[in-house]
């Protein structure tokens, strides 16, 4: 295989893990606990495993962290799955920490049996007044030196039911001094009365999660097995596990800075509290930065992608702006999204030097000339599409939007004015012959005529008015802005705003979640919830600043 050149510190200790027969193969993971849905982080670690393994020849898979049942459920693994695929990658095989219970009960015994795990009835507060600080050393468990046929014989109780949640717990024996808090004597495996989406109710023993996790990377062969900082000091308790329970396979693991946004909720607990709390309207909400709320907002998945390889991989832990997101969605959208017309604000234009029946069919081009999928989408196959277009009704009656007529304009202002002129988009230009307004002084109707001028300054958008479609747009804003305090103070209650448009009447039959372009307002799609109302996915314009 011709030699990769590596983008990241990771990609480099695997060229070189292959270079000198290490491995034969790369072996990667992802491992999401089905507790929520996935969120734009998730989506850096997917992408960074699913296209690693991708580079090098290797595979990953998709494995659910599965040990908690009271907070795990299928509807979250079908949902994360789901994702996953609509990313665009396909995983190898699809795992779950569940299948692995036996053996891991296995590898538990094992411990035991060679004297490095003990069965301890204290209290969870006495374990953590054990367990020391960061300057003082732990103390050990009255029961750290108990019989091993004693602690093998709890074990067994444990696991028939006969002991109460919190009522002992299966330590591992390592050292109560370690400077490495993690590595006092931590608790492998707990009592649990709860039914597991899986198992059913097999089980009332469930490990932990540093516990499982080496197992479960090691039964499936991977080599690399990739999480974020937080997790670099329980790399030595994740090398204790596969030591000691005497595993063949031996993976390493590999730490890098998880992403971070500017106003963008990246914690479950706290995307979950907005939706236990009613603040959003579920996990696909489209203000949530959920993969299922930024599908339902319209995102294309390509750009996800494409933001994800672009933040890259390092250990130095930062804040991404999120206009940088906002960038890569708008490049795949000027690429690939159609464009209609639509009026936000509508009022009323007559064109009274043209027939009662007078009709036009304007054409207009319903995209880019070309649509091309971003680079690092993992179909490397180029696809083309020519130039489409389509046609739309003009008739003697259309709307405008009110921000492109003014009476007194400012200068500079380029729409129509008393008098002046201005070019229906696609079609001939106009020239205001007048305008009515009621006894506030709005403007509620305009006459225009059309004429031979063959140039004008400005250019406006307009729908038929016979053939207009009702919609709302949907605004929306950060949910959870920056700033400090409690996370509840900081909540958005006014992220969304909803506005009525009259749009043209190609837009009624547009799919759900399909991101079009609606001129010189921005970027929306068909909200799947509401029908008739469309999500803003994104501004026209940038304001990201490299």
């Amino acid at each position: 295989m011709e030699t990769e050149k590596a983008t990241n510190f990771i990609e480099s200790i695997i060229i070189d893990d292959l270079e000198s027969g290490k491995i034969d193969s790369v072996v990667m993971r992802f491992p999401p606990e089905p507790n929520g849905r996935l969120h734009i982080g998730h989506a850096k670690a997917a992408t960074f495993n699913f296209l690693t393994a991708q580079k090098f020849g290797g595979k990953c898979n998709l494995r659910f962290d599965d040990t908690n049942p009271v907070k795990e459920d299928a509807d979250f693994c079908e949902q994360i799955e789901r994702d996953i695929r609509w990313l665009g990658f396909e995983p190898a095989g699809v795992y779950y920490a569940s299948d692995y219970f036996e053996y891991m009960r296995d590898c538990a015994v094992l411990l035991i049996k060679k004297g490095l795990a003990y069965v301890d009835e204290s209290t969870p507060d006495d374990i953590r007044a054990m367990r020391g600080t960061l300057t003082e050393p732990g103390k050990n468990s009255p029961y750290r030196d108990r019989p091993i046929k004693e602690s093998l014989a709890l074990f067994d109780k444990m696991q028939s039911g006969e002991v109460p949640d919190g009522g002992m717990v299966l330590r591992a024996k390592i050292d109560m001094a370690s400077p490495n808090m993690n590595m006092r004597d931590p608790v492998i495996y707990r009592v649990l009365h709860a039914t597991h989406h899986r198992t059913g109710d097999k089980w009332c023993v469930y490990p932990m999660y540093d516990f499982a996790h080496p197992i479960e990377d090691a039964v499936e062969g991977v080599t690399h097995s990739c999480c974020t900082m937080e997790f670099e000091d329980h790399r030595p308790l994740y090398d204790w596990v596969i030591d000691n329970c005497d595993i063949e396979h031996k993976p390493h693991q590999y730490e890098f800075a998880r992403l971070n946004m500017t106003d963008t909720v990246m914690s479950k607990r706290y995307l979950k509290q907005l939706v236990d709390s009613g603040a959003v309207d579920g996990w696909d909400d489209p203000r949530m930065p959920t993969l299922s709320g930024l599908r339902r907002r319209g995102v294309p998945a390509h750009a996800i992608v494409a933001f994800c390889t672009e933040v890259g991989l390092a250990k130095a832990v930062g804040v991404v702006n999120g206009a940088q997101f906002d960038d890569c969605v708008r490049d795949e959208l000027n690429a690939t999204a159609k464009r209609y017309m639509v009026v936000p604000d509508p009022i009323e234009v007559e064109i009274v030097n043209v027939a009662d029946d007078f009709e036009d069919a304007v054409e207009v081009t319903e995209g880019g000339e070309y649509v091309v999928p971003h680079p690092t989408f993992i179909d490397p196959e180029k696809r083309e599409t020519p130039v489409t277009t389509r046609k739309i009704r003009l008739s003697k009656h259309v709307y405008i939007d009110r921000a492109d007529f003014m009476i007194e304009p400012p200068k500079g202002y380029h729409r129509l004015i008393p008098g002046g002129l201005a070019r229906l988009k696609n079609s001939f230009i106009v020239r205001c012959v007048g305008y009515d307004c009621d006894n506030s002084g709005k403007v509620t109707k305009i006459r225009v005529e059309k004429t031979d001028e063959v140039k004008a300054k400005g250019v406006i958008q307009w729908v038929d008015k016979a053939t207009a479609v009702d919609i709302k747009l949907r605004k929306l804003s950060a949910i959870v802005p920056n700033g400090e305090g409690d996370f509840t103070e900081r909540i958005n209650h006014d992220s969304l705003k909803v506005t009525t448009a009259k749009a043209e009447a190609a837009v009624a039959e547009l799919k759900v979640g399909e991101a079009v372009q609606f001129f010189r307002i921005g970027y929306f799609a068909r909200d799947e919830k509401f029908r008739d109302a469309f999500n803003t996915v994104v501004e026209l314009k940038s304001s990201y600043k490299a």
